[in-house]
């Protein structure tokens, strides 16, 4: 094949195939060049760059939902899917789901931010764009069909992270926390990049679906268990890459960064930590879990099983030490940033239940896994939303601050009570939906492995020890008496901080009531990953 036609090739599919299924994440470039220029011209000043970032996450939004349409509502099967960009990123119904869930994420954080005030407009650009930024590296690490662009996609969410938790110039709190989160991360990223080259090396590609070909050509072809140099060291590369994004979804050990950043930073910055990340992380890790461990080799099989073992030891630690560390919090972001630990930990029961199960009862895991996190958008962003909202009216974020607020702010207390109940898993909020499914699917694998019900009974255990830190939340609010009650007397939430708490909260409720929709797109997503 010549040069040109190379080249002819490889402009047609990018400009047919690629830039087309693309159509999201260059809205979201283009908004954040529309942000830059105008910081750069001054148009800043003529046009808030909080209504350029409201239209764009909107209309990047709508691009996914046209997407959506033309793959769940098409009857295609399940396991289509498109290479993009000569094989670096895929578009299937996992892309599209992620697509949806972290833009329409996007769209909620610009109007928080409107809501709440940060940034000022002068900073609007600045913030705005690194925003955008984390959120476009947090799309394509949902999308990485490749070990170098999963690495470029985990830097591309994480450096504007960084800056982000350090934003509120001046704070030493909040540098103190970002240059902790920079110094932690920098050091995860290694362990990333060495793990991802111990694996490219050993198997001579760096394709996901080139990986998942030549694994079963690798391991098991001796005699004995890892008997062979390549066997060793795609495992250990394996484990690297793992540890590498439990950074990201701050499971133990690799959690530390977790309460110091989001004490340090904005609550709305906070709320973005815990989402969009985390979120797409976990669609990563589901990807490199299938492109190791998905072929049906038995030695391949007792690696995931393996694996698998060790992903339910460490949510059960995880989840674990957020709850117990969440009990002597005074703050109320440090005790929401060790609640979205320990949900880390309840999220990577449905991977393990995956891992370790297969078949059927494999699929409901990721199909809980994915109904857990449309869920968590919404509770754990509209938690933080809430926090940003009374820290407004009350300029505190301490718990007995919260002391007598319902009767000042109903619809912000009872949006605060819906999230609690959601995070805690009591009905009808959804978190109690997407808590009863990977907890059904960890029960089914437990006939595999015993400890697997163990891992139930954990989590079991940790839902009750839950109740009781949320409710000191709650309690505050509706309980206990102002130490000033002319001091209580000033304070209001504002009509749009009412909508923005209503547009959060009554999903929650919905997707614990109206379950079935929504999980026939999660199993049909499910189902696209095993193929």
């Amino acid at each position: 094949m010549t040069f040109e036609r190379l080249l002819d090739d490889l402009i047609r599919d990018t400009v047919h195939v690629s830039l087309p299924a693309f159509i999201a994440e260059l809205i979201v470039c283009a908004t954040i060049v529309i942000l830059l220029l105008g910081r750069l011209f001054g148009t800043d000043r003529i046009v808030t760059p909080r209504w350029v970032a409201i239209v764009g996450a909107t209309l990047a939004f709508a691009a996914s939902i046209g997407q959506f349409g033309e793959v769940f509502a098409s009857g295609r099967s399940p396991i289509e899917h498109t290479a993009l960009f000569t094989g670096l990123l895929i578009h299937d119904p996992l892309t599209v789901y992620m697509r949806i869930l972290l833009c329409g994420f996007l769209v909620l954080m610009t109007w928080l931010t409107a809501v709440s005030g940060i940034p000022d407009r002068e900073d609007g650009p600045d913030f705005h764009t690194l925003l955008f930024g984390s959120t476009l590296g947090a799309l394509l690490m949902a999308q990485s069909n490749n070990l170098l662009m999963l690495f470029l996609a985990v830097e591309m969410t994480s450096v504007p992270g960084y800056v982000l938790v350090g934003f509120q110039k001046g704070r030493r709190q909040s540098g103190e926390a970002a240059l902790k989160y920079l110094v932690y991360g920098a050091g995860a990223a290694g362990v990333l990049l060495y793990g991802t080259s111990l694996v490219a090396g050993t198997l001579g590609t760096a394709s996901l679906a080139e990986i998942a070909m030549r694994m079963p050509s690798v391991v098991g072809i001796n005699a004995g268990p890892l008997a062979s140099p390549a066997e060793r060291t795609i495992v250990l590369g394996s484990l690297f890459i793992f540890a590498g994004l439990a950074f990201k979804l701050a499971l133990v050990p690799f959690h530390f960064w977790c309460p110091d950043a989001f004490e340090g930073a904005s609550a709305e910055i906070a709320g973005f930590l815990s989402v969009a990340p985390k979120a797409a992380a976990f669609a990563l890790l589901v990807r490199v879990v299938q492109s190791l461990f998905g072929a049906d080799s038995g030695p391949i099989e007792d690696l995931r099983h393996a694996f698998g073992i060790g992903l339910a030891v460490v949510s059960a630690l995880t989840m674990t030490l957020g709850n117990l560390a969440a009990f002597g919090q005074s703050n109320v972001k440090r005790l929401f940033a060790y609640s979205t630990i320990a949900h880390a930990g309840y999220l990577l029961m449905g991977v393990a239940a995956w891992m370790v199960a297969g078949g059927e009862a494999g699929l409901r895991g990721l199909e809980g896994l994915f109904y857990y996190l449309a869920v968590y958008v919404f509770m754990n962003l509209g938690a933080f939303a809430i926090i940003a909202i009374i820290r407004n009216a009350t300029f505190s974020e301490e718990i007995d601050d919260y002391a007598g607020l319902w009767a000042r702010m109903p619809i912000v207390c009872g949006g605060m009570a819906v999230c609690c109940l959601s995070l805690i898993g009591i009905w009808p909020a959804g978190g109690f939906i997407g808590k009863f499914m990977v907890f059904a699917a960890s029960l089914s694998a437990g006939w595999v492995s015993p400890v697997m019900w163990a891992l139930v009974a954990a989590a079991a255990i940790n839902t009750v020890w839950s109740l009781f830190y949320y409710a000191r939340v709650l309690r505050a609010m509706y309980l206990e008496s102002p130490t000033d009650s002319d001091r209580l007397e000033e304070i209001e939430a504002s009509p749009f901080a009412n909508a923005l708490v209503l547009a959060l909260t009554i999903p929650v409720l919905l997707l614990g009531v109206f379950v079935e929709p929504l999980s026939r797109v999660t199993a049909f997503v499910a189902r696209s990953i095993v193929g």
